[in-house]
């Protein structure tokens, strides 16, 4: 396992200029997709389908396809809609958290702690994991799109790992939360993880799997990883930092639940800031499932056929490419 694998330089902050050409990509996305509900609409902002295209290499007819299926997963699976008392008993050991610290570029942290998995059921897992993500996403300030994960091994043995809910996971983060992983630390990985980690590796784009990295706490080298990303004092100490606070299931109820009561406020303010990009639908009825189906349909092919944004070859933009900060840029809501 290579230990001495550099960190990425991006923050997910520096937002240079999208260029007209990628500009035009996002506004014929934009024509694809239609009108949406307004429930769904925030979630096609400009910063949103730049996130898409990036994870696409800005190829329309990809990223419009994965955003359709999106948006199709979350009229069925209702995401926002999860509340803390919904998976409480999947949180109870601190198996995911939210820190109540961001890293140095001002990034959502959480920390993962697989020798605490509680629960045998990946569907319960998953749904764990996307109100962890909900909830993380909400919290990013207005001029980050990424965050970091901090994956905590202590206790960690075999039984904790599954295949299955490693697949599951890669696809749910992938597909519905492009563009969002800012850095993964994998901190004192046990030898054992090396040839899982081989198994689970394929299941990652590789854009995604460059943004991991293996520290080591006997390790100096790796350790000046923590030392760029993150504030001693305030990093715990499991990870090498001075903070000795540990976690504490009530406490961390109690913010939840503060949290949760935002969730609805996002849908005022994301449709406000929606409103001059994205024409709504004026009922919050559900999505058509039928008009956003996956298989290329005739409007489809015709749409992409005349499309004078699609190049024949697939372009390929640096991966922190984020769209400008100003009616194009992300919404203090828009972050989903």
């Amino acid at each position: 396992m290579n230990a001495d694998s550099k960190i990425s330089t991006s923050n997910g902050s520096d937002n240079p200029l999208i260029t007209e050409g990628q500009q035009a990509k996002i506004n014929e996305i934009r024509r694809l997709l239609g009108p949406l509900p307004e429930k769904l609409s925030i979630y096609c902002s400009d910063a949103s389908i730049a996130r898409y295209l990036r994870a696409r290499n800005w190829n329309v007819k990809k990223a419009t396809k994965m955003i359709k299926e999106t948006l199709r997963w979350r009229s069925e699976y209702k995401p926002e809609e999860i509340r803390w008392d919904d998976i409480a008993s999947e949180a109870e050991t601190g198996k995911i958290y939210r820190t109540n610290y961001a890293d140095k570029h001002g990034r959502t942290v959480l920390v993962l702690r697989p020798g605490c998995q509680n629960s045998k059921s990946v569907k319960g897992q998953i749904r764990y994991l996307v109100y962890c993500m909900e909830n993380a996403v909400m919290n990013l300030p207005r001029n980050q799109e990424e965050m970091v994960w901090l994956i905590d091994f202590k206790g960690c043995s075999l039984a904790n790992f599954s295949v299955k809910a490693t697949r599951e996971t890669a696809h749910v983060l992938q597909e519905h939360y492009p563009e969002r992983l800012g850095v993964a630390i994998l901190y004192n990985p046990p030898k054992f993880f090396e040839p899982f980690w081989k198994v689970a590796k394929p299941f990652l784009e590789p854009k995604t799997a460059d943004k991991v990295h293996f520290v080591y706490s006997d390790d100096p080298n790796t350790m000046k990883i923590m030392d760029s990303l993150f504030d001693s004092e305030q990093l715990e100490s499991a990870f090498g930092g001075k903070n000795i606070a540990d976690f504490e299931i009530n406490n961390y109820a109690e913010r939840m639940r503060e949290d949760d009561k935002k969730m609805p406020l996002l849908w005022v303010r994301g449709n406000a800031s929606e409103a001059p990009h994205q024409p709504s639908v004026a009922t919050a009825a559900s999505l058509d499932l039928a008009k956003l189906k996956l298989d290329s349909d005739a409007s489809d092919e015709k749409d992409e056929k005349s499309s004078s944004c699609e190049d024949d070859a697939e372009e390929n933009y640096p991966d922190n490419m984020a769209v400008k900060n100003s009616s194009s840029s992300i919404a203090a809501t828009d972050v989903k």
